[in-house]
């Protein structure tokens, strides 16, 4: 059987590495290599977190590329409050064999979708989407060979997260997600209020991967400050894992209960509502869709996708 094949960008925190983990060992699709940004945290620490999460994983090894290390326009304001001061908890993760192939990682996006067939390959964002910017805008016909990118991003059809209306890998850098909502390309956002609800990890999720064996105790392990976190925000322990609710729509649509098209805008102004996602849920505009937005998951569905990803 032919593998679809995958590029996956992060900036590797510790829902990113859950996410990561379940592609590696779902094996109906290739990851030709991932490409790291700063986000969560720096691009180079999203590297060495992203080669911890493969050799975790025990499957196979896609090289691993740094992107970019800055934002287009606006200053970094890393996660360490979510994710720890390393993105993964503070627990001295770290890989003991593998290491960054050299490359920019924009550049081996270009590349690979010059070298394969146009329509073959997916794009799966997981943090800000300044690399994918970027490309769009050094070489704009190459990137309309992609298949579909499909972006953990947007407050969805609710609240943000940082701020009332904005999620963070928008928010991050809007400037970059308004290139890429206005680009054209075939665009899935797998909005911040699909993981939540009942997509939630609760304490009995949680034991079971924590009992699962090694990959599913080091999932919930690397999410240690997130979840003590969501304790005091939500009142139990429990996790919101926005990028794995992202995977499990690109790589398991069955997982979809809600998505739907909708002409969309990102707000780049100066004001509170910068990073925020203008959803033309009614169609006041008129203008045609530029987005399909995913706003909920199968709760069931998703968390079955997730346990057998994960060994559990």
């Amino acid at each position: 059987m032919d593998k679809r094949k995958i590029i996956i960008d992060t900036d590797c925190g510790s829902d990113d590495a859950m996410a990561i983990a379940m592609a590696l060992h779902d094996d109906r699709y290739e990851i030709l290599f991932f490409t790291t940004v700063s986000g969560n945290v720096h691009a180079h620490q999203a590297a060495v977190n992203t080669l911890t999460t493969i050799e975790r994983a025990g499957s196979y090894e896609p090289p691993v590329y740094i992107g970019c290390t800055e934002m287009l326009l606006k200053k970094l304001e890393y996660a360490y409050e979510t994710h720890g001061q390393d993105g993964m908890g503070d627990i001295g993760l770290v890989p003991t064999r593998l290491k960054v192939t050299p490359g920019n990682g924009v550049l081996k996006i270009l590349e690979a979708l010059e070298a394969h067939e146009p329509n073959t390959i997916d794009i799966i964002t997981l943090g800000t989407l300044t690399n994918i910017a970027v490309a769009m805008r050094l070489a704009p016909d190459t990137m309309r060979r992609v298949r579909r990118i499909v972006s953990m991003g947007t407050a969805g059809l609710g609240t943000g997260n940082v701020s009332p209306v904005a999620e963070f890998n928008i928010w991050q850098d809007a400037e970059a997600a308004r290139i890429v909502t206005e680009f054209g390309a075939p665009l899935v956002y797998v909005g911040w209020d699909a993981c939540l609800g009942d997509a939630m990890l609760g304490p009995d999720d949680l034991k079971r991967l924590t009992e699962s064996g090694p990959l599913g105790r080091f999932a919930v392990e690397c999410n240690r400050q997130l979840m003590e976190m969501n304790e005091q925000r939500f009142g139990y322990p429990c996790l919101d894992m926005a990028d794995p609710a992202a995977m499990a729509a690109a790589l398991e649509p069955d997982c979809i209960a809600e998505c739907d098209e909708y002409y969309c805008e990102v707000d780049t102004s100066n004001g509170p509502s910068y990073g925020g996602v203008l959803v033309d849920t009614y169609r006041f505009s008129g203008k045609q869709p530029n987005a399909a937005i995913c706003s909920k998951l199968h709760a069931d569905r998703f968390k079955e996708y997730l346990f057998r990803t994960l060994g559990a």
